[in-house]
């Protein structure tokens, strides 16, 4: 059985790609910070590693024989100090990378982020990893994904460590986070459309996330990025109400004007950022690029080389969401 070394391990996709490796025979160490967490993981089979990404000495015993290190952990949301974004999601993995290069690991397996190829806004379809990365001012996790995948990529060495950075878009599934605060806002009447919600997407069910880390650890050449889809495309407004479905809530919001809605998000960001209040604001430019524009990613590549096709269809996903809801 090999032996994989897992950070964001109690995160949502974290957790879930510690019990695929688990289910497939893995030995899996994973990172964690709490008790708490500790017996979640032990739970899920693996054994739990108490630390965090600034910490070599811990980071060297969970890689101890260890031949792939699964780079989950990320700062993600829409709303933080830079310095915050910086330090867990650049620093952490040149910290990651420096302690697996030492402790000679084989393969180094990183979930980066579609949304590092998003710049300014306007529609992108059909996006394929010869896309530039993006490094906007305007938006902290989006530079700072993007140049912890630069990490990565150039970490790769044919006669040591070979590298992969697996790049999802819209991860959803069971148990998804974002589901939860979107439900608060349609309930609070917070809830609009940017751009009417016509816009089309790509989406990752976490199944399918899972499917191409593992396929990248074991078949990926070296220095590649790699989309992973569902294999289909959906507007934002079917993807939101199939979602909420799952709980019940029907998607009440009005429609906002994309302009509109980014030039409100600039004006929440200097509000929010002069009287220094520690809310998030309800809307950020980050968001709003997120969600607001056309956005469709090409999987050809991690098809033909890793060959990885999707497990979890859209309409697959969500019956399985609406099953598990009212079980």
């Amino acid at each position: 059985m090999a032996t994989a070394f897992v950070t964001g391990g109690t995160g949502f996709l974290g957790r879930r790609l510690v019990q695929k490796l688990v289910e497939q025979r893995w030995n899996v160490r994973a990172l964690h910070r709490s008790p708490a967490d500790a017996e979640r993981l032990r739970a899920l089979g693996a054994e739990p590693i108490e630390g965090d990404l600034d910490r070599d000495p811990v980071l060297s015993r969970g890689m101890r024989d260890a031949e792939v290190v699964f780079h989950a952990a990320a700062l993600f949301t829409n709303w933080a100090p830079r310095a915050e974004f910086e330090r867990s999601n650049v620093v952490g993995t040149g910290n990651l990378l420096a302690a697996a290069q030492t402790a000679k690991v084989k393969r180094f397996v990183h979930v980066g982020a579609s949304g590092a190829y998003m710049g300014d806004g306007k529609p992108m379809i059909g996006v394929t990893e010869e896309t530039p990365l993006a490094y906007p001012s305007w938006g902290p996790y989006i530079a700072t994904k993007a140049r912890a995948q630069e990490l990565v990529l150039r970490a790769d060495r044919p006669d040591g460590m070979r590298t992969a950075v697996v790049l999802p878009s819209l991860i959803w599934g069971p148990r998804m986070p974002t589901l939860e605060g979107i439900v608060k806002d349609v309930s609070a009447g917070r809830f609009a459309w940017p751009n009417g919600g016509k816009q089309v997407m790509s989406t990752s069910h976490i199944d399918n996330v899972c499917h191409c880390t593992i396929l990248a650890a074991e078949r990926a050449p070296g220095a590649r990025a790699y989309f992973v889809t569902d294999g289909e495309d959906h507007t934002f407004r079917k993807i939101i109400t199939d979602l909420l479905s799952t709980r019940g809530v029907e998607p009440k919001g009005r429609d906002v004007p994309i302009g509109v809605a980014w030039g409100l998000s600039a004006v929440m960001e200097v509000v929010w950022r002069t009287l220094r209040l520690r809310s998030q604001p309800p809307l950020t430019r980050q968001m709003v690029r997120m969600v607001g524009y056309d956005f469709t990613l090409s999987d050809q590549r991690a098809r033909a080389e890793l060959g990885y096709s999707p497990v979890v269809s859209w309409d697959e996903g969500i019956r399985a969401m609406r099953t598990e809801q009212h079980a």
